[in-house]
């Protein structure tokens, strides 16, 4: 299949549609990284099988031959009730599907169209049968991750009878290069990796640049803990960064791109393999696409899983077969990037707004979102929150919208504490902060930032500290270690605060944080180390009263800390069994058999053995 002129893609495109047509039953199984885990595939291929036998046969639901499509779609979002199995043309969603209950979705739903109930996602006694209707999904705004869940994911034909590469026609044939800029400038697109730049006049920095050899980058790497929108992108919808990045080369008059993705995301890089073979094959990538003139080729680097590589110039020496070390600026991307040429880099999900963009036009694209952050955002909602998964909202959401409704409030219904946002790079938001619209102005007002999406829920038990100690410990391991700042600063604050989380800081160690975090601010060479004291800086600034609870009570109310941990047995569980002592190290319990044991707290060395081991449940754990 060789698409030579705009004309072929339109009528491939009709053709597309009239296959999917075909389809009376659409069978989607969620083929994500997280739903496979989960076993997906094995529910694809019993569902795959006991359909086939089927196939032009008679049914209760519909008509004389029934044509049953099976498919493994990309991430679904709502992870927390994965595997997931979506039904059309009902648009049943089935909820935590396992093997055995292949047969009776068979029997009921694809024979006779029924539901399953028992399967669907319920809430206060309320049954979901449609997708479209679960509050999880009915509160999100979906527009890049529109096709995810929904088509088949390794299958261009799909994209194609979906709407895609429309945009791609567009601009060959009814737009200039300056045109695209343009438009994408009147929109206001804001790269969505980080820092929130504006992604049209990079593009414009490009194109206006007198070297004529240029590159199209897409920064896949997406190094943040709990962040995975980038990764469901290229595994549910990579035709729709591809377009973007074609688009790019486009504006820009470049001919080559590359993909830079963390070798930790296997099947993304199987599926983008597999769309770029696909495009390709059907002459929408290559040379002459669809006898425009216009010429694109795209290759994959896979990363090392260098956290700094986020960054755009130790980014583009990590492609070039250097070490992934970022540079002294300028000269800035824009002008030499990739070898030394100007270089456009966004990261995958900006490049997939730009299709939508295109499409519908900037005009359509400013009415969603905010007026200084239009559009959606997608972000990896996860921690102590009922429903987790990837979401995508527009900008300006309020956290409390996203948590409380969208995420279907606390576990256990427990107290909000904190909401940790950007990753390591960014900062914490509290309960006063429930109401503030997530958008890139307003959080950078609060010393946070967006970053690539990820939102870490934390409840009335975590430890605040201990969070500032985590993220400081990530930071400090992906250090390229280049500049001092960064390189020797965050050692030394991940010092002091393992000094603090073993019940050794003093009030001296909080004010030394703030001097470090400052310094490091100021001074470090590159994104990471100028926002890698973010974290802490946040949690001091909104739990000042919890880092002095633990310099000088030396305790930690949440227990978290296992320094500051006090073992405990109650005396009305304790049933004399010597188990805890029996297990116990250091002989720090003692006791007669059938009395109430005791534990020297001076003794103890916090390892849990006996919490382990009581039968009675008779020990509990004091902050």
């Amino acid at each position: 299949m060789m698409l030579n002129t705009r004309e072929d893609l339109r009528l491939y495109r009709t053709q597309s549609q009239n296959k999917m047509k075909k389809e009376d039953c659409r069978i989607l199984i969620c083929a994500g990284t997280g739903c496979l885990a989960g076993g997906s595939a094995k529910i694809y291929e019993s569902l795959k099988k006991m359909s086939a036998e089927i196939e032009g046969v008679s049914l209760e639901f519909g008509p004389e031959a029934a044509h049953v499509g099976v498919h493994q779609s990309g991430c679904h979002g709502f992870c927390e009730m994965g595997p997931l199995v979506r039904i059309e043309p009902w648009n049943y969603l089935y909820i935590k599907v396992k093997e055995e209950d292949c047969e009776e979705i068979f029997q009921k739903t694809i024979l006779k169209g029924e539901p399953v109930e028992r399967l669907m996602y319920q809430q206060e006694g309320k049954v979901y049968p449609q997708q479209e209707t679960i509050p999880f999904y009915a509160k999100q705004t979906r527009l890049v991750l529109k096709n995810c869940g929904h088509i088949n994911a390794e299958d261009i034909e799909e994209y194609i009878a979906c709407g895609g590469y429309e945009a791609l026609e567009k601009v060959l044939f009814d737009m200039t290069g300056s045109d695209v800029i343009e438009e994408i400038l009147k929109s206001n697109l804001r790269g969505r990796g980080g820092g929130g730049f504006q992604t049209g006049y990079k593009w414009k920095q490009v194109a206006r640049q007198p070297e004529l050899t240029r590159y199209v980058v897409c920064n896949g790497d997406e190094g943040d803990p709990g962040a995975f929108m980038d990764r469901s992108v290229m595994e549910g919808d990579p035709h729709k960064m591809l377009e973007g990045m074609i688009i790019a080369g486009y504006a820009v008059g470049a001919q080559e791109g590359y993909i830079y993705v963390r070798a930790e995301y296997p099947l993304a890089i199987k599926r983008l393999k597999i769309a770029i073979k696909q495009a390709e094959e059907a002459g929408l990538l290559g040379d002459n696409i669809l006898g425009s003139g216009h010429s694109f080729r795209l290759h994959i680097n896979r990363g090392a899983g260098a956290f700094v590589c986020g960054e755009g110039s130790a980014l583009t020496a990590s492609i070039e077969g250097e070490r992934g070390m970022p540079r002294t600026k300028p000269p800035r991307t824009v002008e030499q990037g990739l070898f030394a040429k100007p270089t456009v880099l966004n990261n995958v999900e900006t490049y997939a707004n730009v299709p939508l963009i295109i499409k519908n036009g900037a005009d359509w694209y400013l009415t969603i979102g905010t007026q200084g952050s239009p559009g959606t955002k997608a972000f990896a909602l996860t921690g102590s929150v009922k429903n987790t998964g990837l979401i995508e909202v527009p900008m300006g959401t309020s956290l409390r919208e996203i948590v409380f409704e969208i995420g279907g409030g606390i576990k256990n219904d427990a107290e909000f504490k904190a909401v940790q946002i950007g990753g390591p790079s960014g900062g914490c938001l509290v309960t006063r902060d429930l109401d503030v619209n997530l958008d890139f102005d307003s959080l950078k007002k609060l010393g946070a930032m967006i970053g690539s999406g990820g939102l870490v829920v934390m409840d009335e038990g975590t430890c605040m500290v201990e969070v500032a100690r985590f993220f400081m410990n990530f930071t400090q391991n992906e250090s390229c270690g280049k500049c001092v700042p960064c390189r020797e600063g965050t050692k030394r604050m991940l010092e002091v605060l393992e000094r603090i989380v073993a019940g050794n800081g003093t009030l001296e160690d909080l004010s030394l944080l703030e001097e470090l975090g400052d310094v490091i601010s100021a001074t470090a060479l590159c994104g990471l180390g100028k926002s890698a004291a973010l974290p802490v800086l946040s949690t001091l600034k909104n739990f000042h009263e919890e880092y002095v609870e633990h310099v000088e009570e030396k305790k930690c109310k949440t227990a978290n800390c296992q320094a500051m941990r006090t073992y405990i047995i109650n005396p009305d569980l304790c049933k004399g069994c010597s188990k805890c002592a029996r297990n116990c190290p250091v002989d720090a319990i003692s006791g007669q058999i059938k009395e109430v044991y005791t534990i020297d707290s001076l003794k103890c060395i916090k390892c849990g053995a006996c919490l382990d081991n009581c039968p009675f449940n008779a020990i509990y754990i004091a902050g």
